[in-house]
């Protein structure tokens, strides 16, 4: 038996869910992964999580959404909604659209985040939390605070979005600068300026985030959670995942060295295995 190749293109899919549209790769079955993104132009589920759904698919049913303001998902206004509540609430109408009651959330950057609101909001339907490059936000006792490199060059990609600034953006985004391929750059360039709205979008000045007592309500969330950073990212302090662990009451911090945002892609084979071991263990 001949198995078809796990493609961007075989794996395409799109729901109208009560509020958006949400196109997402999917593969596989079994039990159901939901794979989150990060911000950045040209961001995607596939663009993020390529890898690890070729791996994962032979065991799990796999999802990798694009949110709301990317890829070929319907755009979203950020100056009229918090982005990060929204970001959860896709997620749980895309498994609403899906008939999906329970899943393993696994979260890059803001989808990290995403997965950490989605744990306060909606905490009967996920599973496992898996975050990388995330954290909680708050004051950084040992690495600088205020705007990373990182983030610098995600609003300068977002203001230009020429190659070089593309080929710039991905090169903050790992440690080993044989990641910074031509056919990676050219990619994330491609998924940016097919849709010229989701950049303009972006650049709107954000509605305020509300308060939240994160550490009050996360400290009561049992779930297992594996919280994963790479010792040397240059977008998202490691900072935010050690408070994260030191208040998730069920949690592991696993911190991988020579190790840029983008866990994911530079130790694939390492982050495959970890969320495959994870998974199965608290089933």
């Amino acid at each position: 038996m001949v198995t078809a190749p796990i493609t961007e293109e075989s794996t395409s899919r799109s729901v109208q869910t009560a509020e958006w549209k949400l196109h997402y790769y999917e593969a596989g079955s079994g039990y159901p992964i939901i794979m989150l993104h990060g911000t950045g132009p040209g961001a995607t589920g596939w663009s993020n999580f390529s890898q690890n759904i070729r791996a994962l698919c032979a065991k799990y049913r796999v999802i990798a959404l694009n949110f709301p303001g990317w890829g070929q998902s319907d755009p979203f206004d950020p100056s009229t909604e918090w982005r990060t509540a929204a970001n959860a609430r896709a997620v749980k109408l895309l498994m609403d659209a899906l008939g999906i009651d329970k899943a393993a959330l696994v979260g890059n950057s803001m989808g990290g985040m995403a997965a950490v609101q989605f744990t306060i909001d909606y905490p009967e339907r996920i599973s496992h939390l898996i975050t990388m490059g995330a954290g909680l936000p708050g004051v950084n006792l040992f690495q600088p605070g205020g705007v990373t490199e990182g983030l610098r060059i995600i609003r300068e990609t977002y203001e230009q979005p020429t190659p070089e600034n593309f080929r710039r953006l991905v090169s903050v985004m790992v440690y080993d600068s044989s990641f910074v391929t031509d056919e990676l750059c050219a990619l994330r360039s491609r998924a940016a300026l097919a849709n010229p709205t989701h950049l303009q979008n972006w650049l709107k000045p954000p509605a305020p985030a509300p308060l939240i007592d994160y550490v009050g309500v996360l400290s009561q969330r049992t779930l297992p959670a594996l919280i994963i950073h790479g010792r040397d990212d240059r977008v998202v302090p490691l900072e935010g995942s050690l408070r994260l662990n030191a208040v998730l009451p069920n949690s592991r911090l696993v911190v991988f060295n020579r190790c840029g945002h983008w866990a994911q892609i530079e130790h694939a084979e390492e982050f495959n295995r970890l969320v495959d071991t994870f998974i199965a263990a608290h089933l």
